[in-house]
């Protein structure tokens, strides 16, 4: 629903002003306020509570008529209690910093700062129709992100984060590359952010290079909804153990969303500061670390229950 979403902001941008496409964009967390007025509690927040009729009312909402007794009393007895001493048990915090770590590798491979100034990115990569561009990235993030769904409980997850961020790197080096054959630099102190290219005479012999540019992003984008776009958010809510999952998955919503924020105020400057191809050359180093981050860290939980992963973590 996300990448629907965001590719539904491109399409609106096609024939939208700001400032409507803003207005429209207020109708979703609308409609979401008011249908979370029609959702009731988790079964298990409210059997923690001793509100069992509660519990069972909204099992059946939830999953229909189907849902035994003894599952319900089974959810009931867990200890969903959290103290800091618990922290010190491996089979905790480790998976708690491999969840932030998945969540700082993605913000830092550069996906919000692409998707945010996606339009931006293509008319400096002198491509004359930026907003169409970003309409045909955001079809490809559609489709990649449905596929990685399909193929994610055979293939493995981490064999996608593998894949996923090794095609990530490749595209942000491919971009880094587009910007130094048409190399930005500024122009003078009086305007900072006048760019010039520094080989004018290569966008006149090579048309299609602007297409490069179209590409490195599409490649970027199918690449991480392949793997490191879905991914972290499945892993993350597999690994907690159910004592400290709601605080773990909240640590971790809390780090993404910072990050984000951080990128894609920063993204700016860094173009300013690094130049536009070492900025995409960071973000590939990034991926490249991501990579690595995922050979040694994040272990492979596809057909894997609690219990197992929870004894791995603790070297059982």
């Amino acid at each position: 629903m996300i990448v629907i979403g965001i590719l539904g902001a491109y399409v609106a941008g096609l024939v939208l002003d700001w400032r409507w496409l803003a207005v429209l964009a207020c109708f979703p967390p609308f409609f979401m306020l008011l249908f979370m007025c029609f959702m009731p509690e988790t079964p298990r927040f409210l059997l923690n509570k001793q509100k069992k009729q509660e519990a069972e009312a909204a099992m059946k909402f939830l999953w229909g008529e189907g849902q035994e007794v003894e599952e319900e009393e089974e959810c009931s007895h867990e200890d969903q209690g959290f103290y800091l001493e618990i922290l010190k048990n491996p089979g905790v915090y480790k998976p708690l910093l491999i969840g932030v770590l998945l969540m700082m590798f993605q913000q830092f491979s550069g996906i919000n700062a692409m998707l945010f100034y996606a339009e931006t990115i293509f008319e400096e990569a002198n491509f004359k129709n930026g907003s169409l561009a970003t309409v045909i990235v955001g079809v490809l993030q559609v489709v990649f992100t449905a596929i990685a769904a399909l193929v994610m409980d055979r293939a493995g997850r981490k064999v996608l984060l593998l894949l996923s961020g090794v095609i990530m790197a490749v595209s942000c080096m491919m971009f880094g590359i587009y910007f130094k054959i048409t190399v930005q630099i500024p122009n003078n102190s009086s305007h900072p952010n006048l760019l010039t290219y520094l080989n004018p005479e290569s966008i006149g012999t090579s048309p299609g290079l602007p297409w490069l540019a179209v590409f490195s992003m599409g490649f970027f984008l199918i690449g991480f909804s392949l793997g490191w776009g879905p991914i972290p958010s499945l892993v993350m809510s597999e690994i907690f153990p159910l004592q400290i999952k709601g605080l773990a998955s909240g640590v971790c919503v809390l780090t993404n969303w910072m990050l984000s924020f951080l990128v894609t105020k920063e993204f700016s400057d860094l173009m300013n500061v690094l130049t536009p191809y070492g900025t995409f050359w960071l973000f590939s180093a990034f991926c490249v670390l991501n990579i690595i981050f995922t050979i040694f860290f994040v272990p492979e939980t596809k057909g894997k229950t609690l219990e197992q992963i929870e004894a791995h973590f603790q070297g059982r």
